[in-house]
């Protein structure tokens, strides 16, 4: 719901008021939030390219074209970036991303709306809390307006050593296994080696050493698929992310409210 889901945020940086967030309107902006994905996914955390990203500096994938991209702004330049997949998307491009690695059957046969999120990241520069809350500003009215239940995605730990993130792994399987009904699964020819940690782990110092965007949906209330797959591509080890809206739509509600008010 990085590479999906994965981001650096020095907690640091000041946040600046000149941002805007709203929907890709061209060719030119998505190409935009395609550079921007290049620079923090291949140059920052060390993605393989594909010899057309190489050749162009652009991150594109055959799903581009058919979804939208929410971006953040300064000025009029890209600086944040999310990849939003709807079930027309989804169908016109032949399934959803997410469906290359999990079983994602359970969330298919919920009725209504749902809305897979990948490709998010944030320009170095801008890399802050306040830029991702706009986006997630931007996100939970398109939620709102659009009626959309349930947000899903791959998130992504940094690495491809399932036995190095097993604690984290362990973590997941522990204590955020979303609800049965839709718990998706790694699907067998792609699911990772999955081994306990011998020692054990510190629960507290695992969640702290999770990415800032997958702890960010866990505060949420999002749960986690069964099972992880390894991404060498991407050098990161994905996990399938589930969010009922309920909770997150509700909380921003209230602030557009006071906001209205």
């Amino acid at each position: 719901m990085t590479h999906q889901m994965h981001m650096h945020m020095p907690p640091q940086m000041p946040f600046s008021g000149c941002l805007d967030v709203r929907l890709a309107r061209g060719p030119a902006e998505i190409a935009a939030a395609q550079a921007l994905r290049h620079r923090v996914f291949v140059h920052e955390l060390g993605a393989t390219p594909s010899p057309e990203t190489a050749r162009t500096g652009l991150d594109v994938d055959p799903w581009d074209d058919h979804c939208e991209h929410l971006l953040a702004l300064a000025d009029g330049v890209v600086v944040g970036t999310y990849r939003l997949i709807g079930r027309g998307a989804a169908e016109r491009v032949g399934g959803f991303y997410s469906a290359a690695e999990f079983d994602i059957g359970p969330l298919l046969r919920e009725p209504g709306e749902i809305l897979e999120l990948g490709r998010s990241c944030i320009d170095r520069d801008w890399r802050n809390r306040g830029t991702l809350q706009l986006l997630w500003q931007g996100l939970a009215d398109i939620i709102i307006r659009r009626r959309i239940g349930i947000l899903f995605g791959c998130a992504s730990l940094p690495g491809t050593d399932p036995h190095a993130l097993a604690p984290q792994l362990a973590y997941l399987h522990d204590h955020h296994l979303a609800p049965l009904p839709l718990r998706a699964r790694a699907l067998p020819h792609r699911a990772a080696p999955m081994r306990r940690p011998d020692e054990g782990y510190d629960p507290r110092q695992v969640a702290h050493s999770l990415p800032p965007l997958l702890k960010g949906y866990l505060n949420a209330g999002a749960g986690i698929g069964t099972g992880a797959v390894v991404d060498h591509e991407f050098n990161t080890t994905d996990v399938l992310v589930v969010l009922k809206t309920e909770t997150m739509t509700a909380r921003y509600q209230r602030r557009y409210e006071t906001k209205a008010a």
